[in-house]
């Protein structure tokens, strides 16, 4: 199997969803504590555990990035072991 993206993007792709599910799953469980740094003023949402739905499903979606780069990341590190010459 080939890769789709370039190894670069792959693993950029692979750190920024790391970094994006560790953030946003703080952030979520605070959400879902309501925390009244983020629930409770004027502005802020009032229905802390709705938000925090939200913010897991974006958590689902970096972690299906997380799979797909990682394994992208992994045929590339398997294509060049084999001798492939890169253009």
């Amino acid at each position: 199997m080939k890769p789709v993206v370039g190894a670069v993007q792959a693993w950029s792709c692979f750190v920024i969803s790391v970094f994006a599910i560790v953030v946003l799953s703080v952030l979520g469980l605070l959400f879902k504590g309501n925390h009244p740094e983020l629930v409770g003023g004027e502005e802020d949402p009032e229905d802390g555990p709705a938000v925090a739905a939200t913010v897991f499903t974006a958590v689902i979606i970096y972690a299906g990035f997380l799979v797909f780069c990682g394994l992208q990341g992994l045929l590339h590190l398997r294509e060049n072991r084999r001798g492939a010459i890169a253009l």
